[in-house]
């Protein structure tokens, strides 16, 4: 029957990049007219390349893809789009300063040009998903639900068969994400498309999807009916066992207490509207605090306002006992320092020498009379982490942009550790890198608690956290609606948790306990 065929078929599609990077080992996927299909898989897993591929935007290394039965071999998104695949991409690429109606038919050509024409399309479209937003509105000036909303009008004026969304709502807040849910059930249900839905949020795969491919490592190591799976099934699925074992016992290891002496930090009410809920907090000096949640969790919106990086953030954050002023150059100055995720973006200056990278930030310590650098001895000090961290690099004077991913990240971190630093706040840390680089950061991490450092990282990667921290915060929705001690808990727990889940699939309420408890 014509709406259970598969209207997409992928059989042992595999990628390798240039550089060696294999991101696919042979992924097969079907994908089903009228059905939704879940995409899960943590951070790094492969998901991304795989949608980049069946949408057009990367060529695969081996394998095939069959749309409607016959082979096909993309060379760009708009020759998908052309043949009914639309993809609606995690950050939205609208046009800011069109209007919605020009953004929802940007790619057209022909009579739908005409302002009549496409004002009755546009009309059309809204009625489909019983969505009515202000047609000649800018797209700048809309929230990230309106947005999102849009690509959808965007992608059914193509009039795809197959729509592809990467996060839909990740960023969005609760009744942006019900509307998106309805306008899924009725393209699936009624209009008969297909829907490949990527999430990383397991109460609404569950609720959501008809079939569920997980990818990890690359592979696809579940695929199944939605019916026959259960939150817990899929959470052993997208965890699996990715990092090399620490040498730890961190089911016996207690970390410092903060209510012994004055704790390192302290949030007392630190909050930021439309970002963040009210969060206090104690922390104390040698303690690592892993911070869990999945995309638009909260989880960077906290850290950032703990450094005085949001400039909307109210509460109190306080270092040995001293109320901080609100801004990044007085957290420097007091002992606090921050490895952002964009490493490339924020944390480095990708131009600059590593050795010129690592001084930035404490330029007194390799200066003459406080105000002279002198190169020598930065570029000491630049062979000096190169040691420390057994960064891959012949000299301190190769570019940063000419390191890979994991060597680039150690000087992100490398540059905090010549500075009087007592607080490391650390957001996805291991993104994107290797095992290996992943494993030696993670023992620094350890390093630098064991000399007294106070540690708060945020990680995707859930067994990273068990690994290195000593308790767990998990943030959901701007809020922290749980704290697990790193003994008593488990990677399953957590994924269920900052999913939505409760153990045995319980509801999660406000105070991170099983609802009804």
């Amino acid at each position: 029957m014509e709406k259970t065929s598969p209207i997409m078929t992928l059989r042992s599609v595999a990628k390798t990049f240039g550089n060696g990077t294999v991101a696919l080992r042979g992924v097969d996927l079907d994908i089903v007219q009228g059905k939704v299909h879940g995409l899960l898989g943590a951070n790094g897993a492969g998901k991304s390349t795989l949608i980049k591929i069946l949408s057009g935007a990367f060529k695969a290394s081996g394998g095939t893809i069959s749309w409607r039965g016959q082979p096909v071999s993309w060379d760009s998104p708009k020759a998908a789009n052309d043949m009914g695949v639309a993809t609606i991409h995690q950050h939205i690429p609208l046009v800011p300063t069109l209007s919605v109606l020009e953004n929802v038919f940007l790619g057209s050509t022909g009579a739908w040009r005409l302002a009549s024409v496409s004002r009755k399309r546009f009309d059309e479209l809204c009625e489909r998903v019983r969505y009515w937003p202000d047609p000649d509105a800018l797209a700048g000036d809309l929230s990230i639900g309106e947005r999102q909303m849009v690509s959808i009008l965007q992608a059914l004026g193509t009039g795809a068969d197959l729509i592809v969304m990467d996060e839909p709502t990740a960023s969005l807040a609760t009744d942006e994400r019900e509307l998106v849910y309805a306008t899924v059930r009725q393209l699936s249900k009624v209009e008969n498309k297909a829907i490949l839905f990527v999430s990383h949020f397991l109460d609404e795969v569950m609720a959501l999807t008809d079939q569920v491919t997980v990818l990890r490592d690359g592979e696809a190591v579940l695929r199944a009916e939605t019916s026959t799976l259960d939150e817990t099934r899929l959470a052993e699925a997208i965890v699996g066992k990715q990092i090399v074992e620490l040498e730890r016992a961190a089911e016996a290891r207690i970390g410092p207490s903060a209510a012994s002496g004055t704790p390192r930090l302290e949030l007392r009410g630190l909050s930021s509207p439309d970002k963040l809920m009210p969060v206090s907090l104690s922390v104390a000096k040698g303690e690592v605090i892993g911070v869990a949640g999945l995309l638009g969790s909260g989880r960077s919106e906290l850290i950032h306002a703990i450094f005085g990086a949001d400039k909307d953030a109210v509460g109190d954050v306080l270092l040995d006992g001293q109320t901080l002023a609100r801004s990044t150059a007085a957290s420097v100055r007091a002992g606090i320092g921050l490895v952002p995720e964009d490493r490339m973006g924020q944390g480095l200056v990708p131009e600059f020498e590593i050795w010129r990278n690592l001084t930035l930030p404490a330029l007194q310590g390799v200066s003459a009379f406080n105000m002279l650098p002198q190169p020598e001895r930065e570029r000491e000090r630049g062979e000096e982490a190169i040691r420390m961290l057994s960064i891959k690099a012949s000299s301190p004077d190769i570019l940063v942009r000419e390191l890979s991913g994991g060597n680039a990240q150690k000087v992100t971190i490398a540059k905090w550790m010549f500075s009087d630093v007592k607080l490391f706040l650390l957001d996805e840390p291991t993104a994107g890198i290797d095992i290996g680089a992943k494993t030696d950061i993670l023992r620094l991490i350890r390093k630098l608690a064991g000399e007294g450092k106070t540690v708060i990282i945020v990680s995707s990667e859930f067994e990273e956290l068990l690994a290195v921290a000593d308790r767990i915060l998990v943030m959901r929705d701007g809020k922290c609606i749980a704290e697990r001690n790193v003994h008593e808990t488990s990677e399953h727990e957590l994924l269920l948790l900052a999913g939505g889940q409760g153990p045995k699939g319980q509801a999660v309420n406000g105070s991170g306990k099983a609802a009804g408890h």
